[in-house]
């Protein structure tokens, strides 16, 4: 063969693995949700006034980090779970501690604080969570932050047929109502 022949060969060769590295590559990044470190949860619920709330998030746990300070710091935008933004959605106009939320999806994000946090629902659901522009949030509300002796060490999102909503992590309860 000449060197010319093997050099293409190569290069073929070269092209084919490369190739194959890239779909290998892709497919890992394609992971199984549910296998993160984070592993995602939704719930749904329809309220006795028949709104039906629906959110989709990630469940990061404390693991001996303190939440306020190492995770959720106090004062700062907090995607309100992990990997892609929460996203919360109903399905008619509500009203979310007494001001107006129209029908839609959103994601939520949170400014967590010592004796309140506040809830942002922002128009742009569609994104990775630490993705956050101001400008597209369409409500802000304060919620009690309130803290409990009862632990808990995986972030949980729970809502019932009163449409009270809470977020729960570490030693933190914030409550909000849907109607």
């Amino acid at each position: 063969m000449k060197s010319s022949s093997i050099k293409k060969e190569m290069k073929s060769l070269y092209a084919c693995c490369m190739f194959l590295f890239f779909i290998v590559l892709g497919a890992n990044a394609q992971q199984d949700k549910s296998k993160r470190a984070s592993p995602p949860d939704s719930l749904s619920v329809t309220t006795t006034n028949g709104v039906t709330i629906t959110i989709n998030y990630s469940r990061p746990y404390v693991k001996g980090r303190i939440v306020g300070q190492d995770i959720a710091p106090i004062g700062k935008v907090w995607r309100t779970g992990a990997n892609e933004a929460t996203t919360f959605s109903v399905n008619k106009d509500v009203t979310i501690e007494g001001k107006a939320l129209k029908a839609g999806k959103y994601s939520l994000h949170s400014i967590p604080g010592d004796t309140q946090t506040t809830l942002i629902f922002n128009k742009v659901w569609k994104k990775w969570g630490l993705d956050y522009d101001e400008k597209e949030d369409a409500l802000r509300v304060d919620a009690p932050t309130i803290e409990d002796s009862h632990s808990v060490e995986q972030f949980t999102i729970t809502a019932d047929k009163d449409g009270l909503v809470q977020l729960l992590w570490g030693t933190y309860k914030i409550p909000f109502h849907v109607k």
